[in-house]
């Protein structure tokens, strides 16, 4: 295990002492909210679309993805930079351009596109933390969409749009829209790591309370047993 995987684990494991007595069970603090449905989305396609999502450490953004009814397939890895670079230790300096990002593959005849990026904007991340979330700060950890195509980036860029002008959030969406980048998958000891390691103290304070949100503000789209990857790099 990773010198950056340890460190993640051991902030966990203090961070959990010290505010347990303090908000009580995970989540008990969180003010996570629905946001409205982006005004426009994409027709419903009949073949199997990708899009890959960026929001502070993968394994969370994963897990959430994984519990999503129409989704086939939520992949850790890495995405910004250069396939040399697309390596844990590496990206985890913060220079190499690299994002922790999810490659989420969904039907659109089941979710479309939109809804993929209200729960991305409600559940998985806060797209106000400017290159980082919780405890992870860097670049690697920033709020960014890579999208696929120029209809993608144009719905992901017309709902940031809506949302500030609605001032959904306390502050503007800082997320960035970063067409033309490839995604190269993570290292197999962090693919399925939500699932794995239910009790791990990283995952317990940051991660859960992000599933226990996707079940209750989007109950039809919620699924009890995730779409696990099962594997590593391909």
């Amino acid at each position: 295990m990773s010198f950056f995987a340890f460190s993640r684990r051991a902030l966990a494991a203090a961070v959990l002492a010290a505010c347990s007595a303090v908000i009580g069970p995970a989540g008990a603090a969180d003010d996570t909210r629905i946001l409205p449905a982006p005004v426009r989305d994409e027709p419903a396609g009949n073949g199997p679309e990708t899009i890959v999502l960026a929001g502070g450490c993968f394994w969370g953004v994963q897990g959430v993805f994984q519990h999503v009814r129409g989704v086939s397939s939520a992949i850790s890895g890495y995405a910004g930079g250069d396939k040399a670079t697309a390596h844990y230790e590496m990206t985890g300096r913060g220079d190499t351009g690299h994002a922790e990002s999810v490659r989420v593959t969904f039907d659109p005849r089941k979710i479309s596109l939109g809804s993929i990026l209200r729960i991305y904007f409600s559940v998985a991340h806060d797209p106000t933390e400017l290159n980082r979330q919780g405890p992870d700060h860097g670049t690697q950890y920033r709020s960014a969409i890579f999208p696929m195509n120029d209809e993608q980036a144009a719905v992901a860029k017309a709902y940031i749009a809506q949302l500030n002008q609605s001032h959904a959030f306390p502050g503007a969406i800082v997320t960035r829209i970063e067409p033309g980048r490839a995604f190269y998958p993570a290292e197999a000891y962090h693919q399925d790591f939500l699932a794995l390691n239910p009790t791990q103290p990283y995952i317990v304070i940051n991660d859960l309370p992000k599933i226990e949100n996707l079940r209750r503000l989007f109950p039809a789209d919620y699924r009890v047993q995730p779409v696990l990857a099962g594997g590593g790099r391909s």
